[in-house]
């Protein structure tokens, strides 16, 4: 496995992002040197765990104006960049990334960490990836906060399928993956500006420095093989199944899982905008819960609402 690093500077003095840089090793599949996970970790180390994971195509910047907030409440903020994003190492071959592998990387990262009595918060890959790491280590968690993410469970097509029907562009993921299969090269400030593959609903409104900063990890397209594999990883891939049979292993845990579960959603995204309602149905300790949605808000949501979504993690965290 050939492995990329990308350089220290390229994170230089990036807007609205302070934080020291800390690293874990994680296991390289394929028996080589261990891979260096980045993460940020801001705030009290006494303070109620909060663990913050991105998605597809960012990486822990995306959280830039929720760790303040969070820190400021008290939390101890850990933010993660998945293996191929961020400031994490990057194999070159997008063959050396399966669903499979970033749930272990991630699930190491956990266990590295011994983290306990988190509030996990996950979007987008984040929500996929993370959800089931909680699932395989339930006890380390006390509730999770979604937004805009999901986790369809193969034994429950039928809802998923109908729900799914409320999406208002049903074939926009579909356009995505297309995007992503052809290209050799993601321009990851723009596409965020635009809209991932033209879906104007997803677009956001940054700066120049905040653009840069999200193309900040990909100094060049040899870099990018997690971001661009990273769409076909939603159809099957595995010799076993993957990643269908770890979803449902996934939902073994959380059709049953009682702690709370808040969905935070914004509404115009037409991708995973509809899946709270799929959260909200199917897990118990969904019920009853402070759920919100905003029917401007797009996919990247964390740009959008991150007072509200901060308000969920406190709670959860009990802070407020």
């Amino acid at each position: 496995m050939q492995v990329l690093r990308t350089p220290d500077s390229r994170f230089d003095d990036l807007a609205d992002w302070p934080y020291t840089p800390s690293y874990v090793d994680v296991a390289n599949p394929d028996g080589g040197d261990a891979l260096r996970m980045h993460y940020v970790d801001a705030g009290p180390v006494a303070g109620p765990t909060v663990v913050l994971l991105h998605g597809e195509p960012t990486w822990g910047y995306l959280y830039r104006k929720m760790i303040p907030l969070l820190v400021d409440a008290g939390c101890r903020v850990v933010a993660p960049d998945l293996i191929g994003f961020g400031r994490s190492d990057k194999p070159a071959a997008r063959g050396d990334y399966t669903f499979r592998r970033h749930v272990d990387w991630v699930a190491e990262f956990v266990s590295s960490l011994d983290l306990e009595d988190a509030t996990y918060f996950g979007q987008d890959w984040g929500s996929l990836i993370g959800l089931t790491v909680v699932a395989r280590t339930p006890d380390r968690f006390r509730g999770i906060v979604l937004a805009n993410g999901g986790l369809p469970d193969p034994g429950d097509l039928e809802l998923l399928v109908t729900l799914a029907a409320n999406s208002p562009d049903p074939e926009a993921f579909s356009r995505w993956q297309a995007v992503a299969r052809a290209a050799d090269h993601l321009d990851v400030g723009a596409l965020l500006r635009d809209g991932l593959a033209g879906i104007d609903a997803m677009g956001l409104n940054l700066t120049d420095a905040e653009a840069a900063a999200y193309d900040a990890p990909f100094p060049d397209a040899s870099y990018q093989a997690g971001a661009l594999e990273f769409p076909a990883l939603a159809g099957p891939h595995g010799a076993d199944g993957e990643p269908f049979t770890l979803f449902a292993e996934a939902w073994q845990e959380l059709a049953q899982w009682r702690k709370p579960l808040i969905c935070r959603y914004g509404k115009a995204d037409p991708v995973l905008g509809w899946f709270d309602d799929y959260f909200i149905a199917k897990v118990p300790g969904a019920k009853g819960q402070p759920h919100q949605t905003f029917p401007n808000g797009g996919h990247f949501i964390q740009e959008q609402e991150p007072a509200a979504l901060v308000d969920a993690v406190l709670r959860i965290a009990q802070l407020t």
